[in-house]
């Protein structure tokens, strides 16, 4: 299921969104409402933090707003008061998940270090919190957390003195290889929870009955046949999988973005 972000109210999503970096640090005002008042202490980013632990656990499918408020003994009438609706949230929370990122990335070993640094940060991030990826990036949310994940790339590559002809490409290029290698372990981790067959179950039963059927396969291909053979089925795991193809691509794009050399690979 993809979500969409900016479907809420443009000023309201906003206002919340920036709520605590105005020049004046002052909160969003309520919506008023004839409802009886919230429950004392209720908070924006307590219900922030109730909605990423139901999406944590049981995922965006149940997620709504009568989930948060039970989670938060209360009701979803209390929390409209703070959020006006499901759609607002879920742009609050896409942005909430990316706090406390680093403002700066240490340049002491080179980019590509830093670089390396900023992807693996990105990709626990995404584990973490596999609903992220359901979130599409098409639209941004616009907020202060998931700007400073931009910004902080843009950093490192800005004192690599990368062309700025590059940079556009670059970061789009470096977001969907973060994301992509992310998006296919999770995936994997997810089919293995919903039908339960392991990976390793599902490869090995189905390489079997591939050698059955086509047992000139190897013949028929070659190269993907010596690409298979390169990794084992007996200790397949998705996780480390999605990591290592995201090392080995960060290894081929940097090669190719930051050839300076004495940077640590």
């Amino acid at each position: 299921m993809t979500l969409y972000g900016g479907q809420g109210d443009p000023a309201r999503t906003m206002a919340l969104l920036w709520r605590a970096h105005s020049p004046t640090g002052s909160d969003v005002p309520r919506v008023r409402r004839a409802a009886p008042g919230p429950k004392q202490g209720l908070t924006v980013d307590a219900i922030l933090d109730a909605a990423i632990a139901i999406a944590d656990t049981d995922g965006m499918d149940r997620l709504s707003m009568r989930a948060v408020g039970e989670r938060l003994g209360t009701s979803a009438m209390a929390l409209y008061t703070y959020v006006p609706s499901k759609r607002e949230l879920v742009d609050l929370m896409y942005d909430h998940a990316h706090a406390d990122w680093p403002q700066r990335y240490p340049l002491d070993g080179g980019p590509r270090a830093a670089v390396r640094a900023w992807a693996d940060d990105l990709w626990d991030r995404y584990l973490r919190h596999p609903w992220l990826l359901q979130v599409s990036y098409a639209r941004p949310v616009l907020g202060p957390h998931e700007q400073a994940v931009l910004e902080s790339l843009l950093e490192v590559l800005h004192a690599a003195d990368l062309p700025s002809d590059r940079l556009r490409p670059a970061v789009s290029a470096l977001f969907h290889l973060v994301r992509g290698a992310a998006q296919t372990a999770t995936e994997a981790r997810a089919a293995a929870a919903a039908t339960g067959t392991s990976d390793q179950d599902w490869w090995t039963e189905r390489s079997a009955v591939l050698s059955r059927l086509a047992p000139d396969f190897a013949q028929r291909f070659p190269r993907s046949t010596a690409l298979a053979g390169s990794s084992s089925t007996a200790d397949y795991d998705p996780v480390r999988q999605g990591k290592d193809a995201l090392d080995g691509g960060l290894h081929l794009l940097l090669d190719g973005l930051l050839a300076d050399g004495g940077a640590a690979a």
